[in-house]
């Protein structure tokens, strides 16, 4: 395998050692790309899934809820069910999962059968998402290890700012279930693509893997997961609902290019993280998160000008682009050689906060209105910063050494 091609090259490893494998990085990338446009893409064709399933849009709406509840149950399971597995054969497992899923979706015309292919979809996504941060980890020399996660992690707000309205687009075009086929043609191309260009590294031994409980306990990888949980929580229920909000300041045309402005400043913060994260995984993190309750703040009280609401997407944006690729390494640096079990653990409360931001929100918009939804940031937000701020031996640790980075 390349690991014996590798000891056996000095010039190899020299090579290795200076610059990253970017064909290899770039298909992990758009592995993340997959799944995360697989899990949004229903929201851009919603109306037109319901008509053609004849069910109604709250209903079809449950496609990308079940695909969150698929993930959110089986990510824990599956990884360490497949911890042994060598990490290329799962990785195409997973993909094989995405083709399939999405072919089933394009060609269903049954309700019940398109939840089910929406179930496994999910399934596939907890597969890949519990591997692909420690994969990109492991094709990484120690240095550009964060830089590895931020190349890979910039699938997620390419997927939410470019992918998803160029779903809507040819789903509009040329009818919903050519986007499903274009998701599976994608979904083969990259398992040729992992196939020729992507490393093939060991799974974990039986003697080297802990208890889930006992990975939980490992220093710093609670206060990690607990600033996942309630961070994408936060972001979840703004993006959710950021439609209902801009019909409250009267900006219910202008939601695509909020967005656009939101996922723009997010692949900025993907590459200020990327650049800077191996020297301050900490101060990126309080940074974030300023910026994320910045703009929160913004929304909340000067909502009144359009221009301020685009200012409050942008710091939004800034806060948030990032956010994957520090909440991985933190949680990867902090979990050692646990850490993909710790991975499938924060894979699992992100889903959990994904779903669980929009049963929250639902609450808050009929409860309180559209002008709940930044106050809500802000006050989760707080116990976020506190957390960071107080892991400083741990988790977010002050000294990267400490961590293991």
């Amino acid at each position: 395998m390349s690991n014996d091609i590798t000891a056996q090259s000095p010039s190899h490893t020299t090579i290795a050692h200076r610059k990253l494998p970017m064909g290899a990085l770039l298909a992990l990338a758009t592995a993340v790309f997959t799944t995360s446009l697989t899990e949004t893409l229903p929201a851009g064709v919603l109306p037109a899934m319901s008509s053609d399933l004849g069910v109604g849009e709250s209903a079809m709406g449950q496609s990308v809820t079940i695909y969150a509840i698929g993930t959110a149950l089986t990510a824990i399971p599956l990884s360490a069910a497949t911890a042994g597995w060598r990490r290329k054969r799962l990785l195409l497992t997973a993909m094989g999962g995405f083709a399939a899923a999405n072919t089933v979706t394009a060609v269903s015309a049954n309700y019940p059968l398109t939840m089910v292919a929406r179930f496994v979809a999910g399934v596939a996504a907890g597969v890949a998402w519990a591997l692909l941060a420690g994969y990109a980890r492991r094709l990484a020399p120690a240095h550009l290890q964060g830089r590895a996660i931020a190349i890979v992690m910039a699938g997620i707000p390419v997927a939410l700012s470019l992918g998803v309205p160029a779903g809507t687009f040819l789903g509009d075009a040329f009818g919903w279930r050519t986007t499903f086929w274009i998701m599976t043609a994608l979904a083969v191309l990259l398992i040729g693509w992992i196939v020729a260009l992507v490393p093939d590294h060991p799974g974990q031994r039986p003697d080297e893997r802990k208890p889930l409980l006992r990975t939980v306990a490992i220093p710093g990888v609670g206060p990690v997961l607990f600033v996942t949980l309630v961070f994408v929580l936060a972001h979840t229920i703004l993006y959710t609902y950021i439609a209902s909000y801009l019909d409250h300041v009267d900006m219910d045309g202008s939601t695509d290019l909020v967005l656009l402005v939101f996922g723009g400043a997010s692949l900025i913060a993907i590459w200020i993280v990327g650049a800077q994260i191996h020297g301050r995984l900490r101060a990126l993190t309080i940074a974030a998160t300023l910026l994320f309750a910045a703009g929160a703040g913004v929304l909340a009280v000067l909502s009144d000008s359009h221009a301020v609401v685009y200012l409050a997407a942008i710091l939004w944006g800034l806060g948030w682009g990032g956010a994957p690729t520090l909440l991985q390494t933190a949680v990867g640096e902090a979990g050692g050689a646990d850490a993909d079990a710790a991975q499938a653990v924060l894979v699992t409360l992100w889903n959990v906060a994904m779903a669980g931001g929009g049963v929250v929100g639902a609450i808050l918009l009929d409860g309180l209105g559209a002008t709940s939804f930044p106050w809500s940031v802000l006050v989760l937000l707080v116990p976020v910063l506190a957390v960071v701020i107080g892991a400083r031996a741990h988790g977010f640790p002050a000294r990267r050494g400490a961590s293991g980075g």
